[in-house]
């Protein structure tokens, strides 16, 4: 039996949550059209009779502008060394950009087994395309590396990625429980779904100044009580955040209830405030008491 770690590592918007939510079949990560999405490692635990795959999502790597950007890249950074496989994730319907050759030669210079993976082929319809952006990817390694192409949206060729993925994991027996998919809490998941509902309904810098904290849960047999607070760093976002007679918030509060009773499989009560913390992105104190440092 085969077990092991795979590290997907990519620029932002380049599908890694897509991807892993496609491969278990179900959603345990966030996913939206907008850079930053993704802010912390979160485990995804596919097993099958062949073994046990630990899959770590990464926030998409970027120059950081700010302290929160550090804690970013730094997630990045820190799940490369103990996995056993990088899954290095592109766009494969555009070719090699700086940003892939900055991740190439900062990040995956190791020992450690590279698989390019291309994503988005489904979007080339212009015959040979693909081959011309595989060949820019390609020439940033210095051997020979296997490429899969896929599309995380459809599905396409996700089990040609899965066969090559056991085939580079050592032997060895399952680290969690068959039917255990992620290690995350409720309340990390919670916190992120309410993200999520803020990113797909708001635009321009609203989504990168939020940050989203469970004040309370509570579980009974039938029903959880949620209170959270979403934070941000101007009135102005405030206002927006909170929309015309509270018109917003209560609409992101009741896309997120509705996720939260399809996990839970029970009635969730769910109350959401705004607050203002101003420049929350560049205090330490702040990020850590938001869960965006390292302990």
């Amino acid at each position: 039996m085969k077990c092991g770690f795979v590290t997907i590592i990519g620029r932002p918007n380049v599908g890694k949550s897509t991807l892993l939510n496609q491969i278990l079949g179900q959603k345990i990560v966030i996913a939206t059209d907008k850079a930053q999405t993704t802010r912390k490692r979160i485990k995804g635990i596919y097993t099958k009779p062949e073994g046990q795959i630990v899959f770590i999502d990464t926030p998409g790597v970027h120059r950081p502008l700010n302290k929160l950007g550090e804690f970013l890249l730094d997630e990045a950074k820190i799940a490369v060394p103990d996995a056993d496989l990088i899954l290095f994730l592109v766009d494969g319907s555009e070719p090699a950009g700086k940003g892939d050759k900055w991740i190439v030669n900062n990040i995956l210079k190791t020992n450690i087994p590279v698989i390019i993976v291309m994503n988005k082929v489904d979007k080339v319809k212009k015959a040979g395309k693909i081959d011309e952006n595989l060949l820019t990817y390609k020439t940033l390694f210095d051997e020979n590396i296997p490429i899969v192409r896929i599309s995380a949206k459809t599905g396409r060729n996700i089990d040609t990625l899965l066969k090559n993925i056991y085939r580079k994991l050592p032997e060895g027996d399952i680290l969690y429980p068959e039917d255990v998919v992620t290690e995350e809490s409720m309340r990390d998941v919670t916190e992120e779904i309410i993200r999520e509902k803020i990113l797909l309904n708001t635009s321009d810098e609203i989504p990168h100044a939020v940050a989203v904290k469970i004040e309370k849960y509570e579980e009974h047999d039938d029903i959880d009580k949620i209170y959270a607070t979403i934070y941000c760093e101007q009135k102005s976002q405030k206002g927006i955040l909170i929309g015309k007679g509270g018109s917003l918030l209560k609409k992101i509060g009741t896309e997120a209830r509705i996720d939260l009773e399809e996990i839970t499989e029970k009635k969730v009560f769910l109350s959401l405030e705004v607050k203002v913390e101003k420049d929350w992105r560049k205090k330490d104190n702040i990020l850590k008491s938001f869960g965006y440092k390292e302990e």
